[in-house]
């Protein structure tokens, strides 16, 4: 399965804290091996899928895409304004 990143999340990855990467990096290994294993959205955010995920007491949220082939990681964030910058990204 090929992944790629979109701009925005690579931009949010890049600006994590090192101790905060080794769950998000797991989270991502989750999503690879099941892809279905996040909630699929409605209405605008059609086909986007959100995986929920805890960081030291904190809720992270992971929003992508998947088809046969490739995984598209669209966004990370807590929640605070996180679906309005996804709707803004797609």
């Amino acid at each position: 399965m090929n992944v790629r990143q979109s701009p925005y999340f690579r931009r949010t990855y890049k600006k994590l804290h090192p101790n905060r990467l080794k769950p998000v990096n797991e989270a991502i290994r989750r999503i690879m091996g099941d892809p279905t294993c996040g909630e699929e959205k409605r209405g605008d955010l059609a086909g986007v899928r959100v995986y929920k995920f805890r960081v030291q007491d904190q809720q992270y949220l992971l929003a992508y895409e998947f088809d046969a082939e490739n995984l598209s990681l669209l966004a990370l964030g807590a929640h605070d304004k996180f679906y309005r910058d996804v709707k803004k990204e797609r």
